[in-house]
């Protein structure tokens, strides 16, 4: 995906403010840095082909993966959700420095946040599929797309989650890891 050279720089700025801040706490492994580009931005830039145009939320934005990669290549409201003080700082640092301000912070967990049902969701390394539904089914309505980046344990999340929860899903291929998914899904509800 070839982006224009304004999001480009903003994906640089990016890495750069991600690489400083993990310096001074854990916001993602130091196992990845050297695949930085791949690992976490074009990991987090795929899941854009899948969602829809309006409002987004990243649950548990942590370092702003995938949520602030997302907010860089679309003018949409993008809705981080991040619990933790430390985090939060950083997530307000970087949208002051990237001049996103169609991004919206809520520090607090995703069952607290009260907003309308959302274009998308999405959400990665935050919890197994039934729990992540069962915290923000609240955010969501039959045209809600969530797009979901899972490793190996996508399918079995995915049959797991079936018992309690039903919609249109469906498995896509990570386009930066050949052993890990994507979930796809709408119209997700409770089974009665």
């Amino acid at each position: 995906m070839t982006v224009p050279r304004e999001t480009s720089a903003k994906l640089t700025a990016l890495k750069a403010l991600i690489l400083d801040e993990a310096t001074r706490q854990n916001l993602i492994s130091a196992a990845t840095i050297p695949l930085f580009e791949t690992r976490h931005i074009a990991d987090s830039r795929q899941l854009l082909r899948w969602l829809p145009e309006g409002p987004l939320m990243d649950i548990g934005s942590g370092a702003g993966l995938p949520g602030l990669v997302l907010a860089c290549l679309r003018d949409d409201p993008v809705h981080l959700v991040e619990p933790r003080a430390r985090r939060v700082a950083f997530l307000e640092q970087a949208r002051a420095a990237l001049g996103l301000d169609h991004v919206v912070i809520h520090r607090c967990k995703v069952e607290r946040v009260t907003l309308p049902a959302l274009a998308g969701i999405t959400a990665r390394a935050v919890a197994a599929l039934p729990t992540l539904f069962a915290i923000a089914a609240h955010l969501s309505d039959e045209k809600t797309r969530w797009v979901l980046p899972k490793g190996r344990s996508a399918h079995a999340e995915l049959e797991e989650a079936r018992r309690t929860w039903q919609g249109s899903f469906k498995l896509v291929p990570s386009e930066t890891d050949a052993e890990a998914s994507i979930i796809v899904a709408h119209g997700v509800r409770r089974r009665s």
